[in-house]
């Protein structure tokens, strides 16, 4: 069983057989087994507390950084996007935020405070857990540059609060406490000028615009940029700029983006990841790695 037998007290939602297509940016991807939306942190625990210790887990936000295959997920999805979105001001220059609330809420709600620092975040399509996970950055910033503490939960249900010395943080990367997944980030801002700041945000998303395909189905960066280069400038070089499998295509506004033109499986992006590694891998010596999450089986034959 994946949960207690007893009747379950949680006052969230838990669906069956949910198609991860739904709760994805790429818009593909088989079925989680288990899906649940808690209806907040203290039911959150709840439900965590019924769980079989061994229950695979995946923590999804807005769904911007991950490929699930085709075959489906066989554990538990955990949506933290609608239940975990609260913020609260601790003091004048420090924000707690959970970690479903949206990069892009929380750059416009700083800067119209005239708190600066994390403009970048709005052009991070995905939520304050996700950026936490990895180190998500953009136009310059980083996220953990900025983190005074985090909230974290474990298996069990339990709640911890955690300080930055206790990572690893690299570029694209994060090492802590095994089996805690991030509920809540305390961020630490300057004061500054906040027309000055929303201004910075305007700019920031019309120059993601103009160099992003913000308006088709992709998860954003695939590759990670390697030391001293760029993912994006690699992979044009290589003459794959539109290349595509399936319904996958490298896009011809950004190489570092693999969009969905609309008919692309998950096993068509996957594959399109691949030979863009092995391309690059053969013309110019260097193994990309990838930012994006891939999860999950692929189908049995």
């Amino acid at each position: 069983m994946m949960v207690a037998e007893q009747t379950p007290q949680w006052r969230g939602e838990l669906h069956y057989d949910e198609p991860m297509a739904a709760h994805s940016s790429w818009r593909t991807g088989g079925p989680a087994r288990c899906f649940f939306q808690p209806a907040d942190i203290d039911d959150l625990c709840d439900f965590l507390r019924d769980l079989d210790r061994d229950e695979p887990l995946l923590w999804l936000g807005l769904g911007s950084n991950l490929l699930v295959r085709d075959g489906g997920f066989a554990g538990t999805v955990i949506s933290t996007f609608a239940a975990l979105s609260s913020f609260e001001w601790l003091d004048d220059n420090t924000l707690r935020a959970a970690s479903g609330m949206t990069c892009s809420k929380v750059a416009r709600l700083t800067a119209r405070a005239g708190l600066v620092g994390v403009e970048f975040l709005a052009g991070i399509p995905g939520t304050m857990g996700g950026a936490l996970a990895m180190n998500a950055g953009a136009f310059g910033g980083e996220t953990w540059t900025h983190v005074l503490a985090v909230e974290t939960v474990d298996h069990e249900g339990c709640l911890h609060t955690r300080y930055p010395s206790e990572y690893r943080i690299g570029y694209r990367s994060v090492t802590g406490p095994q089996d805690e997944w991030f509920v809540a980030v305390h961020l630490q801002l300057e004061h500054g000028d906040a027309a000055a700041a929303q201004e910075r945000i305007r700019k920031l998303l019309a120059q993601r615009g103009a160099t992003q395909p913000t308006q088709q189905y992709s998860c954003g960066s695939v590759f990670r940029n390697p030391p001293g280069d760029y993912a994006a400038r690699l992979i044009e070089a290589s003459g794959l700029k539109g290349v595509g499998i399936g319904g996958a295509r490298v896009s011809e506004k950004h190489a570092n983006f693999i969009i969905n033109t609309g008919t692309a499986n998950a096993a068509d992006i996957e594959a399109l990841i691949e030979q863009v590694r092995d391309r690059v891998k053969r013309e110019h010596g260097i193994v990309l790695e990838t930012e994006v999450c891939i999860v999950g089986d692929k189908p049995a034959a």
